[in-house]
C-alpha cells in the first residue's frame, strides 16, 4: 500500500512540468479561473510594488495604495495582451496609481491653502547630519521632479533596464536616460550639500 502510494506521488511530481516563466503560468492559471494563481502573483511581486510606491509617494497610504494596484491589475488581467510582460504591465499599474495620489495630495494641498487663507508651512530643516543616510536619500528624492524621480526608483533602486522603464512610462529611452542623468546629478548636489561626501 505504501509503495503504491509512493509510485502515484512520484508519477504526479513528474506530469507537472515547472513553469519556465513563473509570471506567465500564474496569470494563465487567474484567467483559468484559479483565485490561488493571483494570491502568488500577489505574494511574488507586492514587496516590490510596495518599495516603489513608498519612494515614490512615501509612507502615507502606502497599504490603501499598493492595494489600490492590485485591485487595477486584478480587474485588468482579462484586458492584458502580453501575458509574459506582467511585471513591466504592473510597474504601469504601480506609476498610474502614484501619479493619481500625487495629483490627489496636491489638490488637498490646494483646497486646504484656500481654506486656511495662509501660505504653505516652510519646515525647519533638522540637522540633516543627524539624519540616517537612507532618511536623507528619501529627502532627496522628494526634492526631485516626480519623472525624474520615477525614472530615478525604477532605475536605481528598482534595478529595471532602461528599455522596460521606457515601456512601463511610454517614452523613449533616450528620455529615460536624459532624465536619469539630471536625476541623479541632482539627488548628488542634494547630498553633497547636506555633508554627504560622494
Amino acid at each position: 500500500m505504501t509503495l503504491a502510494i509512493a509510485e502515484a506521488l512520484t508519477m504526479q511530481q513528474q506530469q507537472v512540468p515547472l513553469p519556465s516563466d513563473p509570471d506567465l503560468y500564474l496569470v494563465q492559471r487567474c484567467l483559468a479561473g484559479d483565485p490561488q494563481g493571483f494570491r502568488q502573483l500577489y505574494r511574488r511581486h507586492q514587496q516590490r510594488v510596495r518599495s516603489t510606491l513608498y519612494q515614490l509617494c512615501g509612507a502615507q497610504s502606502l497599504d490603501d495604495l499598493v492595494q489600490e494596484v492590485f485591485i487595477r491589475a486584478w480587474k485588468g488581467l482579462p484586458k492584458l495582451q502580453k501575458k509574459s510582460m506582467f511585471s513591466t504591465w504592473l510597474y504601469r499599474i504601480t506609476w498610474n496609481v502614484a501619479s493619481d495620489q500625487r495629483r490627489h495630495l496636491a489638490q488637498s494641498r490646494e483646497r486646504l491653502q484656500v481654506v486656511s487663507q495662509q501660505t504653505p508651512v516652510q519646515h525647519q530643516d533638522p540637522g540633516l547630519m543627524q539624519l540616517h543616510y537612507q532618511d536623507l536619500v528619501q529627502r532627496g528624492l522628494e526634492q526631485l521632479s516626480f519623472d525624474h524621480r520615477t525614472v530615478l526608483v525604477l532605475h536605481d533602486l528598482e534595478e529595471l533596464p532602461q528599455k522596460e522603464i521606457a515601456d512601463i512610462l511610454r517614452i523613449p529611452v533616450g528620455t529615460v536616460k536624459s532624465r536619469l542623468f539630471h536625476a541623479r546629478g541632482s539627488l548628488r548636489r542634494f547630498l553633497e550639500q547636506a555633508g554627504i561626501q560622494l
